[in-house]
């Protein structure tokens, strides 16, 4: 069984790093500030659609985003935290799937933040925005993901927070499960999906159920 995860709501609360990064680029550059709920409201989504949905320029939306990389950067580790029964989850999950991290967020920067918290041993590959031209929902990145694995004919299942994970899993033809512990809620991601799980742990648990009936 191979298990993909979203980062940003599914195995981590970076919501302080996001939000400060964000309100740090408009105040560089001198701009009205949208609301939090505005911001939050767009995470997932890649940096250069959150800002053209927060109104920015279209010749300034890569200068907002260099600008939010390079504040993210010197945070994310510090105003980051990993939700609740994240860890156990990972662990729990890394004794019977092979994992993996499919995520819009900066790769390089998931990849220090995941060694921050010493789980990135249990991943075997990790997809960012930057290792791909279509992020989610596309499905490009669970391909890209699954090539890396060298996955064939193997059960797969991605695990997400938000419409664009399950839907980018249906383009991909793999298995997907809803969690709750980020920012969609049950009625929205019940459109998308049959398996809706409180939390990441729930749906590691939901996981090792179907991999033990499988065996």
């Amino acid at each position: 069984m191979i298990i993909l995860f979203d980062l940003d709501g599914t195995l981590i609360d970076s919501t302080e790093a996001i939000l400060e990064s964000f309100h740090n680029s408009f105040d560089v550059f001198n701009s009205p500030h949208p609301t939090d709920d505005a911001i939050k409201a767009l995470i997932g989504h890649p940096l250069d659609v959150m800002y053209r949905g927060l109104g920015v320029d279209e010749e300034k939306i890569w200068d907002f985003v260099d600008t939010y990389k390079k504040h993210y950067r010197k945070i994310s580790t510090q105003k980051t935290l990993l939700l609740e029964n994240a860890k156990e989850a990972i662990e729990m999950a890394h004794e019977f799937a092979t994992l993996g991290i499919v995520t819009t967020k900066t790769g390089k920067y998931s990849r220090v933040l995941m060694e921050h918290f010493k789980l990135m041993d249990k991943f075997d590959v990790l997809i960012g925005r930057e290792d791909v031209v279509n992020p989610k929902p596309d499905a490009e990145p669970i391909l890209k993901a699954l090539e890396k694995l060298n996955a064939n004919d193997k059960d797969v299942w991605m695990v997400g927070d938000t419409t664009m994970d399950l839907i980018s899993a249906k383009n991909a033809g793999v298995n997907n499960i809803g969690v709750l512990c980020g920012y969609n809620t049950k009625e929205v991601l019940e459109q998308y999906t049959n398996v809706i799980c409180q939390d990441t742990y729930e749906a590691v648990k939901y996981l090792q159920k179907e991999y033990a009936y499988e065996r």
